[in-house]
């Protein structure tokens, strides 16, 4: 039934986002600032769900919707190995550098070892959250918030952990992160931080207050990726608030009500996000304050941000451009094409390099001029 639910309400906000007025216009850059360059491009297959891009050990890890997974190199671009898990995807990878595992539409859990399937083991749920692979355990979460947590070497289930959920869930990535020896996953509008060797809860944190008079209007899930600033972290939850946890001893940080459907990002300044009519806000991190807004990509289907140095915070979009913006103000300060695709999932930094991944499978990579 939740799944069913799940799927009328995606529906019902891909009509609602049919709706949606004309993208805004982009105004000429008079004054553009160059702060970046494109440096290398490589391609995958159509990505068609929720990305996820891993970076572990100067490489872009990352998965294609026909089941290729592979991994460049971030300086040059170059294709460090490549495998396949046999048939289509319904979520990014999750690497620790040496263990990439994905999850097929036949939600069949698949770890590879540099492109070699290691194993596969039939999960019961479906999956959109990419999965978490980390102290040689592989950690995934379906779209009723189950987590099941796996021996990496052998693929033996070693905890399942289940709170008490919501009636309704989303069917998007939610939040599946490590902090140090701690596992933190979404479970609704709550933060919770999980013994990864046990599955026992730690602590919880609320990062919103779900109001409404009905499932749909109460739905608030925690969207993915985390945004992680020492002991600070931070998400969205889902057309209802952002707000930040201090996992050192699990208490809320602060919460602010916002709209907004795509994840933030940011580092300990600034965090920026972009609502649902891709109206963007950057808030302080210590304590949530606005540092600024700007309403000039309105309803131009933003991506999720990242910070690009100490000069910009990048955002791509529908029409597959990247928008580089002042990080102390949000202006407008260089704007780069990719393939006329989507941008989707959020740009990844490694090192100097940033990684946007359009729609079409397209890989561009950026550094700063």
């Amino acid at each position: 039934m939740r799944l069913l639910f799940g799927a009328a309400l995606l529906l019902l906000l891909a009509a609602c986002a049919s709706d949606k007025p004309k993208p805004t216009a982009l105004e000429p850059l008079e004054q553009s600032r160059p702060v970046a360059r494109a440096v290398w491009s490589a391609r995958i297959d159509a990505v068609q769900f929720p990305l996820g891009v891993t970076v572990r050990d100067d490489a872009f890890v990352v998965a294609a919707g026909d089941g290729t997974v592979a991994a460049f190199a971030s300086q040059d671009g170059r294709e460090l190995w490549r495998g396949s898990a046999g048939d289509r995807l319904t979520a990014g990878v999750g690497s620790d550098g040496r263990f990439a595992a994905v999850v097929t539409r036949g939600n069949q859990l698949i770890v590879l070892e540099r492109g070699t399937e290691r194993w596969r083991k039939r999960i019961g749920s479906l999956v959109t959250t990419p999965p978490l692979v980390a102290g040689e355990r592989v950690f995934v979460m379906g779209v009723d918030r189950v987590v099941q947590a796996y021996d990496a070497l052998d693929g033996r289930l070693l905890f399942v952990f289940q709170r008490p959920g919501e009636a309704l869930t989303l069917s998007q990535p939610a939040v599946l992160a490590a902090w140090r020896d701690t596992l933190v996953a979404g479970q609704g509008h709550v933060l919770v931080g999980l013994d990864p060797l046990r599955g026992s809860v730690r602590w919880e944190v609320p990062l919103a207050n779900p109001r409404g008079t009905n499932e749909v209007e109460r739905l608030a899930d925690l969207v993915g990726p985390l945004t992680r600033v020492g002991d600070v972290l931070c998400a969205r939850a889902f057309q209802s608030a952002v707000g930040c946890a201090n996992a050192q001893n699990g208490t809320l940080r602060w919460s602010r009500n916002v709209g907004g459907v795509q994840a933030i990002g940011g580092d300990a300044d600034l965090l920026f996000g972009a609502d649902a009519s891709d109206r963007i806000t950057a808030w302080k991190t210590p304590n949530g304050d606005i540092a600024w807004t700007n309403e000039k990509y309105l309803y131009r289907g933003l991506s999720g941000p990242a910070a690009f140095g100490s000069a910009a915070v990048v955002f791509g979009d529908v029409e597959g451009q990247v928008h580089f913006l002042a990080r102390d103000s949000g202006q407008a300060l260089q704007r780069l094409p990719t393939d006329g695709s989507p941008v989707v999932g959020s740009p990844v930094m490694a090192g100097p390099t940033l990684l946007v991944v359009t729609r079409s499978g397209g890989l561009h990579a950026f550094r700063a001029e």
